[in-house]
């Protein structure tokens, strides 16, 4: 009779389960960004959203916290309760780049994996009159010139500095990078003639390649960047392993359930990939890119282990 009674409980606590996941979602879904409103990877999550709420059926509630490089954010986010209806939509630099020069509340482990969404390269540019054109001709440039060029990136440790240093060791070349509080900032420095070298986003400075105040003659993704074909793509200099990328994500708070996941994976995709979103990603030289669950977990670790190695070479 006892054994009876636990499999009828087992049973009605079952049927109860998979209707309350086939309902998913049943009220809105509030969805956390680490940054300020305006920026990137707000505009990028603001448009998806659109998307996700068509396809999920519900509304998605914005929730700008800025601060930290994406820190604060991350760091209250990881108190989310794993229920599916608090989401995180991010760029790679809080979980793999930040932690390597703050102490941060979190760890790649305090999250959970969904699907990422888009991707684009770094790029390193030069005024039109620089001694090289060609990625080939710039990096033996500057390591014919050992501290002689000076390079604009995000910060001390960001992503862009980590980026230009996993190339810049493995060719032995020595630049001097000088920080700046995002990539219009640098772009100013640039122009204005403070640094050498534009490192930063392809979106900012663009404008200035396609109007001959600028050439860029490298960018950090393995493959060329069809927006900037005299860029030289590092897989074609022998470097594909050195692949620095900016990429965004959604990510849930840790032990959120698997069948949300995977459920919520398939309509990321969809949002990704439909038609009106590539369109947007185009604008913004950023293409779509999905990587979902435990394969997103892998990408997450292994590009934290390389920025850890070239920020211990670093010294940072």
């Amino acid at each position: 009779m006892k054994i009876k009674t636990i499999l009828l409980g087992l049973t009605a606590v079952t049927a109860l389960a998979a209707p309350a996941l086939a309902e998913y979602p049943e009220r809105a879904i509030e969805l956390t960004i680490p940054a300020c409103a305006g920026g990137g990877t707000d505009t990028s999550a603001r448009k998806l959203a659109i998307l996700l709420e068509e396809k999920l059926g519900t509304s998605i509630a914005i929730l700008n916290v800025g601060g930290g490089g994406g820190s604060v954010g991350a760091s209250q986010f990881m108190q989310a309760k794993p229920d599916g209806y608090a989401l995180f939509a991010t760029w790679n630099s809080p979980l793999t780049t930040v932690p390597q020069v703050q102490n941060v509340a979190y760890a790649l482990d305090s999250f959970t994996p969904i699907a990422s969404t888009s991707e684009t390269a770094y790029t390193l540019c030069v005024k039109t009159d620089f001694p090289a054109t060609t990625g080939a001709e710039f990096l033996a440039e500057l390591a014919a010139n050992p501290g002689k060029y000076t390079y604009g990136n995000d910060g001390i440790g960001g992503t862009m500095q980590l980026a230009a240093e996993r190339i810049f060791q493995a060719k032995g070349i020595d630049a001097i990078a000088i920080p700046f509080g995002g990539a219009g900032e640098t772009l100013q420095n640039f122009l204005g003639g403070h640094v050498d070298i534009y490192g930063g986003s392809i979106s900012t400075v663009l404008p200035y390649v396609e109007n001959g105040e600028a050439k860029c003659p490298l960018v950090t993704s393995a493959a060329d960047v069809p927006a900037l074909s005299g860029a030289s793509g590092l897989a074609a200099l022998g470097l594909g392993d050195k692949e620095t990328l900016l990429w965004r994500a959604i990510l849930g708070p840790k032990g959120l359930d698997q069948a949300i996941v995977d459920k919520l994976a398939e309509v990321i995709d969809a949002a990704v990939n439909d038609p009106s979103y590539v369109e947007f990603l185009a604008t913004k030289g950023e293409v779509p890119n999905v990587v979902k669950g435990e394969d997103l977990g892998a990408r997450l670790q292994t590009e934290y282990d390389a920025l850890a190695e070239v920020s211990k070479n670093l010294g940072l």
